[in-house]
């Protein structure tokens, strides 16, 4: 569980919906807000209409790819940490993303808790504005 009361409010965007799904709901027993989107399209124009804590992004995807819908999250939310989940690992695609300033690449399959601590560690960077340390006194 997080340090705070806040409820983290996570975006999944991942075409393979049974997948997607079973994370809203496992991850929604634990407290996280999730909303999910199956086309890159869709989470372009959620992210648009609603703020979101952390994001979780598949790399392949019908239409626009992983590293598109990277690059206008990025445009749209700077500081928006994107977790970015594969199950087709590509070293040039992992480099991309990490110049781009993804939070963590991540491999399909994944343990659930992994993924748990992941969305969270992500949140609670976002959390602490750079160059401050969480136990720092004003």
């Amino acid at each position: 569980m997080t340090s705070s009361d806040k409820q983290i409010k996570l975006l999944i965007v991942d075409d393979e919906v049974g997948f997607a799904e079973v994370l809203r709901k496992r991850l929604g027993r634990r407290g996280i807000e999730v909303e999910t989107a199956y086309r890159g399209e869709d989470a372009v124009r959620m992210l648009k209409e609603k703020h979101f804590d952390v994001a979780l992004l598949d790399l392949k995807l019908e239409g626009m790819d992983g590293i598109e819908i990277l690059k206008v999250f990025k445009m749209l939310d700077p500081d928006l940490p994107v977790l970015m989940l594969t199950g087709h690992g590509c070293e040039k695609a992992a480099a991309e993303s990490v110049r781009l300033g993804v939070a963590d690449y991540l491999s399909k399959p994944i343990e659930f808790s992994l993924l748990l601590e992941k969305v969270e560690q992500a949140y609670n960077r976002k959390e602490v504005p750079d160059g401050q340390n969480k136990g720092s006194s004003g």
